[in-house]
């Protein structure tokens, strides 16, 4: 045991305890996390520092706000319910489109206006927020996901996951949804997990259920090779999150949408781990790079230069 513990080491793993202690903890000061902890704070922080996120069409904050619903529901035929304090991408509700009096979901179930209601009543009781904390409920554009992704996505939208320390863009994965994850881009729920190169932003290697593979398990695509457009501007886009909050540590969650292009969708002050597996490579030794560095790296510019030149695959 001791020495399989030793091996991960070596490659440069970073653990949960050790990102903890090590990361999360010197670098992201605890009166920040209020920032990103709010969904709809980090969108407002992030749009008055002129970065590109998708619109909010309202929040609800209490029962009593719900008589202003189907108003809402009768302007939008897609839209994005969430909870403003959620996790794990619990409490999602993703609609697609219209069908008569009923809302389709990405796996082409219906659902009512009534089931939505009752949806966001159970986010206003806090079912889905950290800690159970009574929340609110946001409605907000439904991303339409660029065409380079249509055949390794699976009816949801895929999102990338950077890791930014200090300002250093030092991993991504691209987040593919699957039927099993019911259209969401979240690994936990069942979603497929896929490194990428720093220096050119394709697709590399790929995790499902914590087991590498080739091909998407829906589709049957190969999903290695796929060249994510505007990468180097997605870098920028990650850069800036620890810009705006100021947190060491962070990981910046990034869709891009067929008109609109790059979109934050949310900032993370505990990012994950598994985007290792997912690149076959661990992070410690990135980290321990850009600590070397940092310094001399003064703009968001040379940031980006520095992670495509130094984390390429």
């Amino acid at each position: 045991m001791l020495g399989w513990f030793r091996k991960l080491r070596s490659l440069g793993v970073v653990g949960l305890n050790s990102r903890n202690a090590g990361y999360v903890l010197p670098h992201n000061p605890r009166p920040l996390y209020p920032l990103v902890d709010d969904k709809i704070t980090t969108k407002r922080l992030t749009e008055s520092a002129g970065l590109n996120v998708p619109e909010l069409y309202g929040v609800f904050r209490s029962q009593h706000e719900l008589k202003r619903l189907p108003e809402l529901l009768e302007r939008h035929d897609s839209f994005v319910v969430k909870p403003a304090r959620g996790a794990g991408g619990n409490g999602i509700m993703v609609i697609t489109g219209k069908l008569g009096h009923s809302f389709r979901k990405p796996d082409d179930s219906l659902v009512s206006a009534d089931s939505i209601s009752f949806h966001i009543l159970n986010i206003l009781s806090g079912m889905y927020s950290l800690g159970g904390m009574p929340d609110r409920a946001m409605v907000e554009y439904c991303v339409q996901f660029s065409p380079v992704f249509r055949d390794i996505a699976y009816q949801g939208v895929p999102d990338i996951r950077i890791i930014v320390y200090k300002g250093v863009p030092v991993m991504a994965m691209l987040r593919l949804p699957t039927r099993e994850s019911d259209g969401k881009a979240n690994l936990h729920q069942g979603a497929m997990g896929c490194g990428i190169d720093m220096r050119t932003g394709m697709t590399t290697t790929a995790v499902w259920k914590n087991a590498g593979c080739d091909t998407h398990p829906d589709t049957l695509n190969p999903i290695g090779g796929v060249a994510i457009p505007d990468w180097r501007e997605l870098l920028k886009q990650a850069a800036l999150g620890y810009t705006v909050t100021g947190l060491g540590y962070l990981g910046v969650d990034i869709v891009l949408d067929k008109t609109q292009g790059p979109l934050i969708l949310e900032l993370n002050a505990r990012p994950g781990l598994a985007i290792q597996v997912a690149n076959r490579a661990g992070l410690r030794h990135r980290l321990d790079s850009v600590d070397a560095v940092h310094q001399s790296l003064e703009t968001e510019e040379q940031r980006i230069d520095y992670a495509m030149e130094a984390f390429a695959s």
